[in-house]
């Protein structure tokens, strides 16, 4: 079994900065990526940023250029550094890890616990 606990979000007014940590612990042997996902209310789960194999970054057309995904292995920790945040950031953001070819929180459907808040004012 795996568990990922998110922190980090919080409220805060738009052009600001967070950065959302993720802790990663159980079955991990088989990690070989990290990602953040996010979702809004009224839309659907989409994904932020994914890291695979500690060098291959894939960002969201919405978010390149201002958040940052990183991961520390030894730890089993990873990160989501968010600059210049605008109130379309605003959403339930959830860590996730790829355990071979699969992807542990995208592969479960309903709910996916509390994840980090992140809200965005104008």
């Amino acid at each position: 079994q795996v568990q990922l606990v998110e922190s980090g979000g919080g409220l805060v007014q738009a052009g600001e900065s967070l950065r959302l940590s993720c802790a990663a612990s159980g079955n991990l042997n088989r990690m070989n990526g990290v990602a953040w996902r996010r979702e809004a209310p009224g839309k659907q789960r989409e994904l932020v940023a994914a890291l695979l194999g500690g060098r291959i970054t894939n960002y969201a057309d919405s978010v390149k250029g201002r958040f940052t995904i990183s991961g520390d292995t030894a730890k089993n920790t990873h990160y989501l550094q968010m600059n210049d945040l605008k109130p379309e950031d605003t959403a339930v953001y959830y860590c996730d890890v790829r355990l071979g070819g699969v992807w542990f929180r995208a592969s479960r459907s309903g709910d996916w616990g509390r994840g980090t808040q992140v809200t965005v004012s104008s």
